[in-house]
């Protein structure tokens, strides 16, 4: 198996439970890591033997501009939707952070991880 990463994926959206946070907004990093195996790719040179990293990317910003509650909720959706639309995906590992979230006290940001096989 064979890995793919996107690193610091800095998005603003609308996720939390307090009702300023839906009319605000916050900043946002996501880190992805997917596994497959990419050998066909490492071989052929072709961008439809390996899993595209933009498709990724846009899963991720389309998922992310859904209002979710919670941070799991959306991390969940994200790898539902690639599980769903990246065959060649076996395993995801997700990162959600809401930087500067609005708790009392400085905390840089807090941060949900999920993984899935499939």
């Amino acid at each position: 198996m064979n890995t793919i990463q996107l690193k610091n994926i800095k998005i603003y959206a609308f996720h939390g439970c307090l009702p300023e946070e839906e009319k605000i907004g916050s900043d946002y990093i996501v880190n992805l890591s997917v596994k497959a195996n990419l050998d066909k790719a490492s071989k052929s040179d072709e961008l439809t033997d390996t899993v595209d990293y933009v498709l990724l990317q846009k899963i991720v910003a389309e998922q992310m501009a859904i209002r979710s509650k919670l941070l799991e909720h959306v991390g969940k959706r994200i790898i539902d939707k690639i599980l769903l639309e990246v065959s060649q995906v076996n395993y995801i590992k997700i990162m959600v952070a809401k930087v500067n979230p609005p708790i009392d006290g400085d905390v840089e940001l807090v941060s949900v991880t999920l993984t899935k096989k499939r």
